[in-house]
């Protein structure tokens, strides 16, 4: 079984996702190695909006993470720190 035009790009093994399409680097949050899914092309974006402050950034990078990742309420602040720190290494 394999994947066509009509029906997608999936893995021909498990059906799910083709691990050549997986995008996920791992950050240090709260002292703890964390995959985040698509986060270089997160960083690319957000450094395209030419944002000057550091809550501005955080708010934008946030969003966007969310549409791949889950961030828990309680640790929403040290994934802003995080996600700012890597933006900050990505310049």
């Amino acid at each position: 079984m394999g994947s066509n035009e009509k029906d997608g790009n999936y893995c021909t093994i498990c059906g799910g996702i083709p691990p050549a399409q997986i995008k996920i680097k791992k950050i240090p949050i709260d002292g703890k190695e964390t995959g985040i899914d698509r986060l270089d092309r997160i960083l690319q974006d957000v450094l395209n909006l030419h944002l000057a402050r550091d809550d501005e950034i955080m708010d934008e990078l946030v969003k966007r993470v969310q549409q791949f990742n889950y961030i828990p309420t309680k640790k929403m602040t040290e994934y802003r720190e995080a996600l700012l720190r890597e933006y900050k290494m990505f310049l």
